[in-house]
């Protein structure tokens, strides 16, 4: 069956979006301890991105190192929600599906630290 939400267009739809995503934000700000320490992060790191004396592209690319681990711990949060959701009862595949995601937010945070450096010095 699919959702009812889906037959909406146009303002309506991109309104309907806009409250969705603030509300999952609110609630991975809420509930994932990681995604509070990592919005911590964000708030030191984007305002030291924006003074540093870098070529833009350096200053985008810190940015975006930064803006992509809150992205990669929202959907590995997503993740861990859907799997507790089906069953919390210690499953193989359930098992795989959190280590991935986990997985994916360490390469993520090597990335940023990278790129940083990278930057940074040149």
């Amino acid at each position: 069956m699919e959702s009812p939400y889906k037959g909406k267009t146009g303002f309506r739809r991109l309104f309907n979006a806009l409250n969705y995503s603030i509300s999952g934000i609110k609630e991975a700000y809420r509930n994932e301890d990681a995604f509070r320490q990592e919005v911590i992060l964000a708030a030191f790191l984007l305002p030291i991105a924006l003074w540093v004396n870098v070529a833009a592209i350096g200053r985008a690319m810190m940015i975006g190192s930064v803006l992509l681990l809150l992205i990669v711990e929202l959907l590995n949060s997503a993740i861990e929600a859907t799997v507790d959701r089906i069953s919390l009862d210690d499953h193989r595949l359930a098992k795989r599906a959190k280590d991935i995601g986990s997985a994916a937010v360490l390469i993520t945070i090597v990335n940023l630290m990278l790129v940083w450096l990278l930057v940074l010095l040149g």
